[in-house]
């Protein structure tokens, strides 16, 4: 089968790959880019494990062609920590225990950090709301609210 040529900005960096048409986003990330932080859980758009931004929106590279997302700008789990300092909410999150097995913890940082954009104070109702398209298969969902509700604070600040 034919390759096509894609080509994005993934945490800041210019990132240039050949791959089938059918490849999907999630795959072309972990296989072609090495950036394996973004998980793959169930393939289906379903679970949000595979949550990354895209253009500044949260979005399932599950369901997503590699060839569709050419030309944009992506935000990995890896583009959170900046100089070897934690994210805000990365941190929010090893301080409230809300890192369980880990598994869902990619796609709930960056759902998280969308959410935020939008609701800058979320009460803890609109937290698990906005999060409820993420599932934690440990159901740590009070840690990952304490969490994002530190965390907003801190982001607001900048």
């Amino acid at each position: 089968m034919d390759t096509i040529n894609v080509r994005l900005i993934v945490n800041g960096t210019p990132r240039e790959g050949r791959c089938e048409p059918r490849k999907l986003l999630v795959d072309f990330l972990r296989e072609d880019l090495g950036l394996t932080g973004t998980h793959v859980g169930c393939e289906h758009g379903v679970c949000g494990a595979c949550t990354i931004l895209v253009n500044g929106e949260a979005a399932r590279s599950c369901i997503m062609l590699a060839v569709q997302a050419d030309g944009s700008e992506l935000v990995t789990v890896e583009g959170l920590a900046r100089d070897g300092r934690l994210h805000p909410l990365q941190e929010a999150f090893r301080e409230h225990h809300a890192l369980q097995c880990g598994f869902c913890t990619p796609g709930m940082l960056l759902a998280a950090l969308d959410f935020l954009k939008m609701h800058p104070d979320p009460t803890e109702s609109q937290i698990r709301e906005g999060l409820s398209a993420v599932l934690c298969r440990c159901t740590g969902y009070q840690g990952i609210v304490n969490a994002v509700k530190a965390a907003a604070p801190v982001l607001r600040r900048g």
